[in-house]
């Protein structure tokens, strides 16, 4: 089976971040949040990605200069979801494998739901599979509607559920994965006959059971990962998230961190065996440090900071420098 392509929506400014600089591009624990999106494809064997840009377009495309696996399409106009996948259609001309779709402001995704996701629709054979997410509180996601066979029946978006329908916990998180075949057929059927005049990818699941193509949907998204960022306050949780999955990933390689509440440790850091983090210290992008280290409390090994085995760092402060 050839490898799958993704497709990544990345053009949109979000007016709630009150920033100029391209949403996707916000750092997340020293890395843009669009590189942890583009990390899950790559670990989930996806072949080739195909990125869409709008605003500040070339500041995306710089920050990703040296990705020889990234096609990129622009969407001059902001007309939904929908209309940004349609851009696509000449990169992806002749593509009849399996093909992704996601949002590049959805930094938490994982490999492994990528994973089950592209496995369901592959075993299933569906024009389009969602990968959706159970939620405690699933106040303003659309609802994933099964029949009394489990089978997908519809998304209903959260202003037009019934009572009953409000009680399914069951959610839409926009992780979908589309029959290459079948992609475009759909994606050229869409309507912009609503409120807003967008088009709107999750108007595909519809029409694709309307044809008898089948549409399906995999619970496979922890709750957790569900979060997308929309503002300043969502970055900052997100953020918080993603360092728990760092300090936890150390941690279960025999590194000590006393205080995981006030330890800081940047994407990409090395640490060495043995090595114990104590209070109020961050630990910067690329730093190395090495084995049976003592790092604080009160430390801050600034990124690309090379620290020397057996080295005890406390209450100081450096900024490029080797020790």
């Amino acid at each position: 089976m050839s490898k799958a392509t993704a497709i990544i929506l990345a053009a949109g400014k979000s007016t709630r971040m009150k920033s100029e600089m391209p949403k996707v591009l916000h750092d997340i624990c020293g890395r843009s949040m669009l590189s942890y999106v583009i990390e899950a494809c790559r670990g989930a064997g996806v072949g080739r990605l195909v990125i869409v840009v709008g605003h500040r377009k070339d500041d995306v495309i710089a920050a990703f200069a040296d990705c020889d696996d990234i096609v990129w399409v622009e969407q001059k106009e902001q007309k939904g979801t929908g209309h940004a996948a349609q851009m696509c259609k000449d990169a992806l001309a002749g593509c009849e494998g399996q093909v992704l779709c996601i949002a590049g402001d959805m930094p938490l995704i994982r490999q492994d739901t990528l994973e089950q996701l592209l496995a369901e629709n592959a075993r299933t054979g569906d024009a389009v599979t969602l990968a959706t997410s159970v939620l405690d509180d699933p106040t303003s996601y659309g609802r994933i509607i099964r029949d009394n066979a489990n089978a997908l029946s519809a998304i209903v978006e959260d202003k037009d559920c019934t009572d009953a329908q409000r009680k399914v916990c069951e959610v839409n998180v926009s992780y979908y994965c589309f029959d290459g075949k079948r992609m475009f057929d759909l994606l050229d059927n869409l309507s912009n006959d609503n409120a807003k005049g967008e088009y709107y990818i999750t108007d595909t699941v519809a029409d694709s059971l309307k044809n008898g193509w089948g549409a399906g949907a995999v619970a496979a998204v922890p709750p957790e990962d569900a979060m997308g960022i929309n503002s300043r306050a969502d970055l900052a949780v997100v953020a918080r998230m993603m360092q728990g999955r760092i300090q936890n990933r150390w941690m279960d390689q025999g590194i000590s961190i006393v205080d995981p509440s006030s330890t800081w440790i940047e994407s990409d850091a090395v640490i060495g065996k043995e090595t114990t983090i104590y209070p109020f210290t961050f630990v910067g992008r690329n730093a190395q440090i090495g084995d049976a280290c003592r790092i604080g409390p009160h430390a801050m090994i600034s990124s690309g900071e090379v620290i020397a085995s057996g080295t005890i760092v406390c209450g100081s402060s450096t900024a490029e420098a080797n020790v």
